[in-house]
């Protein structure tokens, strides 16, 4: 794949382009501050980019904001963000235009080296990608919704691990069920959530997420 990596902190930046390669993957660009980021990701039009969310100038959300503004440039541009604390807001930013391609992690993932590497590899593809800590703050913010209370124990499960981006059969290998035992609870899922099925699971994590994250 071809990566653009945006990140500040030169030693975490480093730290991420040797990574990547060490995975076969091909670092064309890196980036220091939110203009670069974007500059880069137009320049480049990269398989897949990693871009933390606070970069200069302003160290609030320029990464965020640059990536966002590829993407309505390059609809559909996989992004895999990072970011030091779970922020329900970027997450829901992020996950506004249903294209899919969209990852969020926080940075103490990246030392799991494998689970970054699935992780940005499912982004590049058009999946999505959310760090599990990420999930655990969303599906909590979003208790208080009545939908949401309706859902079993076990459905609350299935959930969380579809919003990271695993597969059904991902999913019943995790809880140790069938596939189509997994089906079954999906299928009840989205219906107490009032959310149609279709066959595209991207879409369908998108739209929960989407939802958990409605004010």
């Amino acid at each position: 794949m071809r990566i653009v990596v945006a990140e500040d902190l030169y030693l975490l930046r480093d730290g991420l382009v040797r990574l990547v390669e060490a995975y076969g993957h091909q670092v064309v660009a890196t980036a220091a501050t939110g203009p670069e980021t974007l500059d880069a990701l137009l320049t480049w039009r990269p398989d897949v980019a990693v871009i933390d969310v606070r970069m200069p100038p302003t160290q609030s959300d320029e990464g965020l904001r640059a990536a966002l503004a590829a993407r309505r440039e390059l609809p559909g541009l996989p992004v895999l963000i990072l970011s030091q604390h779970v922020e329900q807001l970027y997450a829901r930013e992020l996950l506004a235009d249903g294209a899919g391609g969209i990852g969020y992690f926080l940075k103490e993932s990246v030392f799991h080296a494998d689970q970054f590497i699935d992780a940005l590899e499912r982004v590049a593809g058009g999946g999505t990608a959310m760090d599990p800590d990420v999930i655990t703050r969303l599906l909590s913010a979003g208790s208080s919704n009545r939908r949401l209370e309706q859902l079993t124990e076990r459905e609350h499960s299935v959930l969380g691990l579809m919003a990271e981006g695993l597969s059904n059969q991902a999913i019943g290998q995790r809880l140790f069920l069938s596939e189509s035992a997994i089906s079954k609870y999906t299928t009840s899922m989205f219906g107490k959530l009032g959310i149609t099925d279709d066959d595209n699971s991207n879409r369908r994590v998108l739209a929960v997420l989407a939802y958990l994250n409605t004010p």
